[in-house]
Formats: C-alpha cells, structure tokens, sequence
C-alpha cells in the first residue's frame, strides 16, 4: 500500500469509526478545506518575511496536517489518485512554465 493510501485509509477510518462520512460531502470537505488553508495563513498574517521564516513549526505541522487531510479525503471522496493528479498537474506546469522561459521569475505563464 501506497503512503497516500496509507494515510487515506487512516483518515477515512478515523471519520467512519465517529460516523462522520455524512457531514463529508463535497461542498462541505472543500469549505473545511479552506478554512484550514485560511487558519494556516493566520501563521503569517502580519508577519515580515523574516518573521514568516521562523513560524512555529508545531503550529505549522498541525495546520498543514489539517489541510491535507481534508484534501486527501476530499479525493478519496470522488476517487481521485492524488500521486496521479498532482504528477499530472507538474506535467502541465511544465509545459506552461518551460524553464528557458520561467527559471528565476515568478511571472505568470501568460506573461512569460
């Protein structure tokens, strides 16, 4: 078993074992989603970049985990391969971003 699949399989058991897959529906796993991208950004929030790169790593680990679980389980939910979508999003970030043209800039693809 995959680590992916090992954690999805721990996250699904976890919500199934406390009957919470009929809240998991998908509206509501991606505004949980958000709301912990939202309480993962609150990290930074009025920070300098310096200050930024000295985050509270526990703090950091525990919001990170929250957003990756309800991704994972908001793939779970529609049976996605999260190593094949993300390996598919790399490819087409590759060729929107070919690094003759992107290596060093963080301009935009369209503006490349």
């Amino acid at each position: 078993m995959s680590e992916i699949l090992e954690i999805t399989k721990a996250l699904v058991d976890f919500r199934d074992e406390r009957d919470w897959k009929q809240f998991h529906d998908t509206k509501n796993l991606a505004i949980a989603l958000s709301i912990e991208v939202a309480e993962l950004n609150e990290l930074f929030l009025w920070k300098t970049t310096k200050e930024s790169e000295e985050v509270d790593l526990k703090r950091l680990k525990e919001e990170l985990a929250d957003v990756f679980a309800y991704a994972f389980l908001l793939a779970e939910k529609h049976k996605l391969d999260v190593k094949q979508i993300v390996l598919d999003k790399i490819a087409r970030n590759a060729e929107k971003y070919p690094v003759e043209k992107a290596k060093g800039t963080a301009t935009k693809y369209t503006e490349l």
